[in-house]
């Protein structure tokens, strides 16, 4: 079993204090919602955990497995099993979904074996036309340049592909759901529970309940002002899709 764990994280940006303390634990299998209004800091940890070099750590700890993610490169905290779906993922011409999936396996395997030769093309086509059916995704999509003309869904969908191909420990979606009409979140949803496995546990950061309606979470936390101040089940979220966040917003004189 894996467990990410997040203890009185405090993140700046350009001096600005964004995160005044967030306490998380997240452990394999489990599925957890954070939720809030735009600018409280919901990015901002998803970003600082990744290692992006525009977020300083200012106090606190992250672990996964019990080794410090802080001190690693991004590189380095992927290959320790931590994956993160961007909000806006980026095209890059010239590099096909294939090649790309294939390094970063490659790198994968050679940061756990430095000795490791990569798998081999045969055992990854197949590895690769697993999890394309698994996700419904037409084979072509392996053949097109990453993200490059691709639709705000399909873009969504090679994130899960990633995922999927990846395996990793720890995913933290980073509002996957932002910008999908409702057919396109069904579709990203669905891939999402279906690589979904009882050995990675899965961070989902969104402002709306809707896409709750087709991954239900174990947990939901609510953050205002750089901090989690409410925690709960599925429930807490219909609540805030229901009442907004003003209630929270009294209760905890934010």
């Amino acid at each position: 079993m894996s467990e990410l764990v997040i203890n009185n994280l405090q993140v700046s940006v350009e001096d600005t204090e964004i995160l005044k303390g967030v306490n998380l634990t997240i452990k394999s299998g489990e599925v957890h919602a954070v939720m809030g209004p735009n600018g409280t800091g919901k990015s901002t940890l998803a970003y600082a955990l990744m290692g992006h070099p525009k977020y300083k750590i200012t106090e606190g700890e992250a672990t996964l497995d019990g080794k410090d993610l802080l001190d690693l490169d991004p590189n380095e905290r992927s290959k320790l099993g931590l994956f993160l779906a961007f909000q806006y993922p980026v095209a890059v011409p010239g590099v096909s979904v294939a090649n790309f999936l294939r390094t970063a396996i490659n790198a994968h395997r050679k940061g756990q074996n430095p000795e490791d030769k990569g798998i081999s093309i045969p055992d990854f086509r197949k590895k690769l036309k697993e999890k394309m059916a698994l996700l419904d995704m037409d084979e072509s999509f392996a053949g097109r340049y990453l993200n490059d003309g691709f639709s705000g869904g399909e873009k969504k969908r090679v994130e899960i592909l990633q995922m999927a191909t990846l395996e990793p420990k720890i995913s933290i979606l980073d509002e996957t759901d932002s910008g999908l009409d409702i057919d396109a979140l069904k579709i990203v949803a669905h891939g999402i529970k279906a690589v979904n496995k009882k050995d990675q546990g899965i961070l989902v950061i969104t402002h709306y309940q809707r896409i709750l309606n087709y991954i239900t979470p174990d947990f939901v936390h609510v953050m205002l002002n750089g901090r989690i101040v409410e925690s709960g089940g599925p429930e807490l979220a219909l609540r805030l899709e229901e009442e907004g966040y003003e209630w929270l917003r009294e209760k905890h004189a934010v």
